[in-house]
């Protein structure tokens, strides 16, 4: 799995910053272990601002309940145009906090992700965003690889990591639990099997509210 991420971020059609995570020597004087160097950048679409996103007023229960619809709606605009770069669209997530909506979308490839495929990726995304206007109101588009603790968006992603350890969230609790962190044994007919202290628990993959490879 590759950590290193990478996104764009723009004022109107043209700024844009690039992130990646890189090991670099250490400070001098420190322990000497590597250390992970930073840099951030985020994408915004033909309304988006850097950092602070102000836009028209929409409702915050119609932003909830068009979530899910915008979701499936740009993972089919955008699926296309990422496999055209020989890339992976791994997920989308968006997500509606006040007045603020963040639009992430992951990207994967068979040999990691460089900061020059998050580059023609972003551009790529901006440019159907520009054209379709999937999204009510102003939005920041950040686009990234998986990274080490890598989000799990659908039952058949969860077949490629059998013997990882993932975590789970729970839509409602399961044994009396909402939270599950252990060894992924099986991934078949719907169901997830995870080895949680000893305990093999077999959780339906639509009771999962939120998954990651546990980092």
């Amino acid at each position: 799995m590759n950590a290193r991420k990478c996104a764009l971020s723009r004022v109107g059609k043209a700024r844009r910053i690039e992130r990646s995570d890189d090991e670099v020597p250490p400070p001098q004087g420190s322990s000497g272990n590597l250390v992970t160097r930073q840099a951030v950048c985020l994408s915004g679409g033909p309304r988006a601002h850097f950092l602070f996103v102000f836009f028209e007023y929409f409702s915050f229960i119609r932003d909830l309940l068009t979530v899910v619809a915008t979701i499936d709606t740009i993972s089919e605009l955008f699926r296309p145009a990422v496999a055209a770069l020989g890339l992976e669209l791994w997920g989308v997530e968006h997500r509606v906090r006040g007045r603020e909506s963040l639009l992430r979308i992951y990207i994967d490839g068979p040999a990691g992700i460089t900061i020059e495929d998050c580059e023609k990726v972003s551009r790529q995304i901006s440019a159907i965003l520009d054209v379709e206007d999937p999204i009510p109101g102003e939005y920041t588009l950040e686009v990234s690889s998986p990274g080490f603790d890598r989000p799990l968006f659908d039952f058949e992603q969860f077949g490629r990591f059998l013997g990882e350890i993932v975590s789970l969230r729970l839509r409602a609790p399961l044994d009396g639990r909402r939270k599950f962190k252990g060894k992924l044994e099986k991934a078949e007919q719907g169901v997830l099997s995870v080895t949680v202290d000893g305990n093999v628990y077999d959780i339906p993959y639509q009771q999962v509210d939120k998954a990651n490879i546990a980092a």
